[in-house]
């Protein structure tokens, strides 16, 4: 008996195990990756607005972005969002700004990291801008 497909499938999974557990061994890699550029969207934000005005925060598995608004004489938390790394995307989740966002992590040639969502590519910047456009624009909608 002829079980050649069988030997196919596992010669699939076997590469694609391999792939994920190189992935999850990069997602906090990539997370940092993130963290930078969203990290220089904060700075230039609470250059217009002052320091107060937002703040970020990168944890072991995740960032933590604060906005505030002055109200009265003090600063009042008006929105928080957390990217959180998802293991079973894998990937990471934006979470807190609306619907949450799943976004996948994937490796190219090269050693190189991809992001998408659905079937989208996504940039760092379509990154940055989905996961703070809401908390920090939210009266200026989309």
């Amino acid at each position: 008996m002829s079980l050649e497909w069988l030997q196919t499938r596992i010669t699939e999974e076997k590469d694609r195990r391999e792939r994920e557990a190189r992935i999850l061994e990069r997602l906090p890699q990539a997370l940092e990756e993130v963290h930078a550029n969203l990290a220089a969207c904060i700075e230039a934000y609470t250059e217009a607005f002052g320091p107060d005005a937002a703040q970020i925060r990168f944890e072991e598995s995740r960032i933590v972005v604060t906005v505030r608004e002055q109200r009265q004489g003090s600063w009042e938390e008006t929105a928080r969002v957390e990217i959180v790394i998802a293991p079973k995307l894998p990937g990471f989740q934006v979470e807190g700004a609306g619907e949450p966002l799943p976004v996948e992590v994937g490796i190219l040639a090269g050693d190189k990291l991809f992001y998408k969502q659905r079937e989208k590519f996504l940039s760092m910047e379509d990154i940055a801008r989905r996961a703070l456009d809401r908390v920090l624009f939210p009266k200026l909608g989309e």
